[in-house]
């Protein structure tokens, strides 16, 4: 997938170093995540989500620069539904409007593919993903109590949004 400069490449073995000092640019974004990549947790948590069968995770790249990622996950072909998250970016390129671009090779990728509906779950402490879901068009659907227990301990309730593969298409096509 790409647009311009941003491209997603399946992630690899091959991205391992380069994410990891990626996501060691931002060390106080990790508690509000449910994994940590910081540099103590990254390589058991690189290891497991290469290793998850219903996920599919992209290396993202600004030009040449290795400066994120993102994936599908809790891929569901029988509900044709799945969640788009885990998503990290360097600071430099938050707020820039690079996430709405990412989002949209994403979106577009998964409804072309057949998928109905794509689901973001948030930390419901994390006002700045909140904002970005609602900014690309996710549908705030309630909070999820309780979710989940994080890489730290923290019991986390999470925000549900969604698009809808029709909701989406009406937006592209009214411009």
């Amino acid at each position: 997938m790409s647009d311009g400069e941003i491209r997603l490449e399946p992630l690899a073995e091959a991205h391992r170093a380069a994410l990891k000092a990626a996501c060691a640019e931002d060390l106080a974004i990790w508690p509000i995540y449910a994994t940590s990549y910081d540099p103590e947790h990254f390589d058991e948590s690189f290891d497991r989500i290469l290793a998850r069968p219903n996920w599919r995770c992209f290396a993202i790249f600004s030009g040449e620069s290795l400066v994120g990622i993102s994936c599908f996950l809790g891929i569901d072909l029988d509900r044709m539904v799945l969640e788009i998250g885990n998503t990290y970016y360097v600071p430099a390129l938050r707020g820039t409007g690079f996430n709405r671009r990412v989002k949209d090779l994403m979106l577009t990728r998964a409804f072309d593919c057949g998928f109905r509906r794509v689901e973001f779950r948030v930390d419901a402490r994390n006002g700045r993903s909140q904002a970005a879901m609602a900014k690309i068009g996710g549908v705030r659907e309630g909070v999820i109590r309780q979710d989940r227990i994080t890489w730290n301990g923290h019991v986390r309730d999470t925000v549900l949004f969604s698009i809808l593969a029709d909701e989406y298409r009406a937006r592209n096509a009214a411009g």
